[in-house]
């Protein structure tokens, strides 16, 4: 199956489904390889891009998805009086951050870095879709285990969760230090300063 083909059977996958699709999943379907698929997912996406068409084919990790062009966001929004993407609090972002970041995480470990309790917060995010249960933490108590979702990609436009900007992790229970700095120690300790 020549490669024009191939995009036009993604494409009307992708337009059919209104959903992420699988890269296996499409392959599956055309009945090729799926380094194939992948090779002609991205000349369709490329070919959409270039062509400053109104849709655009996205990348979710592992995953194809159709949508909207962004340019044409006001458009759509004066068309179909769609509301605007919900809006999130400081509280919220904050434990979206934890919880993308250090995934999968418990609700105890996003309040043991926020230092407050995060239920309304953990809620609220599962309600936008931005958050989803993945398991449960073999411990005591089996706390739910949350991670991030397809949502979460799309609306922050990442590809996957390695796009995400590199950060400085907190590890819970070592003390040290940056690399350039040492304990201050003062030789006048104990005599009065003027």
């Amino acid at each position: 199956m020549d490669r024009t083909e191939l995009e036009r059977i993604i494409e009307a996958i992708l337009f059919a489904a209104g959903e992420p699709v699988e890269a296996a999943r499409l392959a599956m379907a055309a009945e090729c390889d799926p380094d194939e698929v992948e090779a002609a997912a991205k000349a369709l996406m490329d070919r959409l891009a270039f062509e400053r068409r109104g849709i655009r084919v996205v990348r979710l990790e592992n995953a194809y998805q159709m949508c909207s062009s962004t340019e044409m966001s006001g458009y759509i929004t004066k068309a179909l009086e769609t509301r605007k993407p919900p809006k999130l609090s400081a509280s919220q972002l904050e434990t979206l951050t934890i919880i993308a970041y250090y995934q999968p995480a418990t609700k105890a470990y996003v309040e043991q870095i926020r230092g407050v309790d995060s239920s309304y917060s953990v809620g609220a995010l599962l309600n936008k879709h931005l958050i989803e249960e993945c398991g449960r933490l073999n411990v005591p108590g089996r706390p739910i285990l949350y991670r991030t979702t397809a949502d979460f990609l799309r609306t922050f436009g990442l590809e996957s969760l390695d796009e995400l900007p590199e950060i400085e992790k907190m590890q819970f229970g070592k003390k040290e230090l940056p690399v350039n700095e040492t304990p201050e120690t003062t030789e006048t300790e104990g005599t009065e300063h003027e």
